[in-house]
C-alpha cells in the first residue's frame, strides 16, 4: 500500500484524501515539512497558486519539497499544483514563483475566468475517456520532447496536453478529484 501525502495547505484537499483513500493508500495530509519524509508520493491539489505557494513559503514546507522533489518524490499536481510544478507561468505575478519540474509553460486561467468553467470528457492515453472537469483551469502551452503527453482537449483553439507526466513528475488541468472516476489517480499510484 504506497504511502501518498496531500498537501493540506489550500485547496481540494478532501477530494483528493478521499479518493486516494478509497484506492487503498495510507494517505498524509502535508501541513509541516517532516510530513514530507517517508512518503512514497504527493499529490499538489487545485486551489488557487498563488495562495498556496505564499503558504508553502510560510510554512516551511517549500525548501524541504524542493529538495524532495529533487530526491525524486513522485508527485501529481493538479490546476494549481500543475502551475506550482511548471518551468515557467506565462502569466504570472512578479512574485509568482514555481519548482520548475515540469519541462511545461502554462497560462493561468488558460480556459478561461470561473464563469468559463466546463466539464468535457478527456481520453487518457491507456484508459479510455475520463471525465474532465476544468475550473479556472492553467492551459499547457509548451512542452518538451521530455514531457509524455496522455491526454489533450482542442478547446476551440487547437489541441493543448491536459494530462503530461515528466518521469516522475505528473500534471493535470482538471479536477479528476471531483469526479466518481478513479482512474486517474490509479494511474498515478500505480507508478509508485
Amino acid at each position: 500500500m504506497p504511502r501518498v501525502g496531500v498537501l493540506a495547505l489550500q485547496g481540494d484537499v478532501r477530494e483528493h484524501v478521499a479518493v486516494l483513500r478509497g484506492l487503498g493508500a495510507d494517505v498524509v495530509e502535508v501541513r509541516r515539512a517532516e510530513q514530507l519524509d517517508d512518503l512514497d508520493g504527493l499529490v499538489m491539489p487545485g486551489g488557487e497558486s498563488t495562495t498556496i505557494a505564499y503558504l508553502l513559503t510560510t510554512s516551511g514546507v517549500r525548501p524541504v519539497l524542493e529538495r524532495r522533489l529533487a530526491e525524486g518524490l513522485h508527485v501529481f499536481g493538479t490546476c494549481a499544483g500543475l502551475i506550482l510544478l511548471s518551468r515557467e507561468i506565462l502569466d504570472g505575478r512578479s512574485d509568482q514563483w514555481s519548482y520548475g519540474v515540469l519541462d511545461v509553460s502554462v497560462r493561468r486561467n488558460g480556459y478561461g475566468r470561473q464563469i468559463a468553467s466546463f466539464e468535457s470528457p478527456v481520453t487518457v492515453v491507456g484508459v479510455g475517456e475520463v471525465p474532465g472537469v476544468f475550473i479556472r483551469a492553467p492551459k499547457i502551452e509548451t512542452w518538451s520532447d521530455d514531457v509524455e503527453v496522455l491526454a489533450t482537449l482542442d478547446h476551440g483553439d487547437g489541441e493543448h496536453p491536459v494530462l503530461v507526466r515528466q518521469a516522475n513528475v505528473w500534471g493535470c488541468s482538471f479536477h479528476p478529484e471531483l469526479t466518481a472516476d478513479t482512474r486517474v489517480h490509479e494511474l498515478f499510484t500505480n507508478s509508485l
